[in-house]
């Protein structure tokens, strides 16, 4: 007896008799209550878990195929840590979705220009593009043309508007920004065992360096950013962009050549050939995403076993259907990245952990 979900705030009744342990030891939550639901559409079958994350955070799962990820789960710990990169969008996945009741900024919409008639422009273009960005509806070629449309407006605002480096410091200090709980945890412990980070974002890699700085207070030498990097002229004002636009539909490992280290010295790229090299090597993935576009930002990269980690903040009913079947895990309403950090730590075990 099942019970498909209507309300995503509540737990559901449901019968646990077919689903009394749906994964194996390697991947469970020791630290939270579960509640297993399983919904009937033809002839898929998905199970859903709901979770309380210490007690007091309410936050859903769903899994739409629970053995083929706990294939994916195993074949990962098999070839342990050395052959596992982390790919992970920045908006909206790394950062919460809303920030004390308002809507967190994303890369693009932290910064803010001298002139604010520019600011108000770029709103306008946010308040008439982003809704064709999450309407299923359009077709993905004709959204990909949208979206060069959107951030090419973009991008010719700040440069006609003017853009400083002392302007991103101070208006990423006071941004409307965060990171999920948990993400610190997460890049601790893949620092620790020496797992890449690549953070794949169609935003401004400058904005992100900068909130990284701001906001950890402290550098990961296993991090990259591949994202839309802003070009300087001597007088410190913005004046172009370098490389091939980043948009949230093409983003993916084919754009590593604008890869940079968030480290002490950013502007040192010694070794760096040798490191995308290497991660090339590294044929497991652990994928993390709030948009299906992001499941693109592994192509390029010729991997075995993939495990895709979505996070479906807003508008979840409309959604769900197709972020379930996309995504091998699916986190819903801004959840926290605590049920990543118990994952990553799974796939990261050895025979002598």
């Amino acid at each position: 007896m099942g019970y498909r979900l209507h309300h995503y705030n509540h737990f559901l009744p449901i019968s646990r008799t077919p689903f009394s342990n749906p994964f194996p030891p390697l991947f469970s939550f020791p630290f939270i209550n579960r509640v297993w639901c399983g919904s009937q559409s033809g002839k898929n079958q998905a199970q859903m878990e709901q979770i309380v994350v210490n007690g007091s955070e309410l936050s859903q799962v769903v899994v739409d195929d629970s053995n083929l990820l706990q294939k994916k789960i195993s074949a990962i710990r098999l070839a342990g840590p050395a052959k596992l990169q982390v790919i992970a969008d920045f908006d909206a996945t790394l950062t919460k979705y809303w920030v004390d009741g308002c809507r967190g900024q994303s890369s693009h919409n932290v910064l803010q220009q001298e002139d604010p008639e520019y600011n108000d422009k770029r709103q306008k273009l946010y308040e008439y593009y982003h809704p064709l960005e999450f309407d299923p509806a359009i077709p993905l070629d004709e959204k990909t043309k949208l979206m060069e449309e959107w951030w090419g407006k973009t991008h010719a605002l700040l440069i006609e508007g003017g853009v400083t480096y002392n302007g991103i410091q101070n208006s990423v200090a006071k941004a409307t920004v965060a990171f999920r709980d948990g993400v610190t945890e997460l890049f601790e412990l893949l620092e620790e065992k020496g797992v890449p980070v690549l953070i794949f974002s169609a935003g401004l890699a400058d904005i992100i360096e900068e909130v990284l700085k701001q906001k950890f207070h402290r550098s990961f030498k296993n991090v990259r950013i591949v994202s839309n990097r802003m070009v300087f002229d001597e007088n410190g004002r913005l004046h172009s962009f370098k490389g091939k636009m980043i948009h949230v539909l093409n983003k993916n490992e084919h754009a590593l050549d604008m890869a940079v280290p968030v480290h002490d010295r950013c502007d040192d790229m010694n070794g760096l050939g040798d490191e995308k090299s290497a991660l090339k090597k590294r044929t497991n993935v652990l994928l993390l995403g709030d948009h299906i576009g992001d499941l693109g930002m592994s192509d390029g990269l010729d991997y075995e076993t993939r495990i895709s980690v979505g996070f479906l903040n807003d508008r979840v009913e409309n959604s769900l259907e197709s972020y379930q079947k996309a995504f091998d895990i699916l986190y819903l309403n801004d959840a926290s990245m605590h049920g990543v950090v118990k994952l990553a730590s799974h796939l990261c075990l050895t025979e002598s952990n």
